[in-house]
């Protein structure tokens, strides 16, 4: 696999964001997430964006984070918010979304951002158990879904 940084707006990045929002669709019966998100906040000093991509150049995984700071929302000064993790079905349970994962944090790390923070949902138990190994554990809830009963949020200090 190869993992590298590119655009939100990547051609590749919205096909993988169309898979995402599909497969939130079906599990949440709803159109998806709705968190309003812009390609420029995944830009670097403010944001990372990551795709592995295979051995043939397919796309087949990708996350990134952006920065949240105190915003009424619930986010705290330092925030980097993680968003987009998926995983193609074909391709789960290879360590990726782990391997992402890692250099997310990495670089939020670097850019001065002192907490990783998620959303996730109750119908997510693999995202959930793939959180808890890696260290993040529940905080208070914060962004869109703050006030919707299957909304789970989690935080990890950097």
């Amino acid at each position: 696999m190869h993992i590298r940084p590119v655009s939100f707006a990547h051609p590749d990045a919205v096909k993988l964001n169309d898979q995402v929002q599909a497969e939130y669709g079906v599990r949440y019966g709803d159109g998806g997430d709705a968190t309003a998100m812009d390609a420029a906040d995944f830009e670097p000093p403010n944001g990372h964006y990551l795709i592995a991509y295979d051995d043939l150049g397919t796309p087949v995984a990708s996350g990134g984070w952006r920065v949240q700071d105190e915003n009424g929302e619930g986010n705290r000064d330092g925030d980097a918010e993680l968003k987009r993790m998926y995983v193609v079905e074909s391709m789960r349970g290879r360590g990726l979304a782990r391997r992402i994962l890692a250099a997310l944090e990495e670089d939020a790390r670097a850019a001065g951002r002192v907490r990783m923070v998620l959303e996730t949902g109750a119908k997510q138990p693999e995202a959930v158990a793939l959180y808890a190994s890696s260290g993040y554990e529940p905080c208070e809830k914060f962004g869109y879904y703050r006030h919707h009963e299957l909304s789970l949020c989690y935080a990890k200090t950097l």
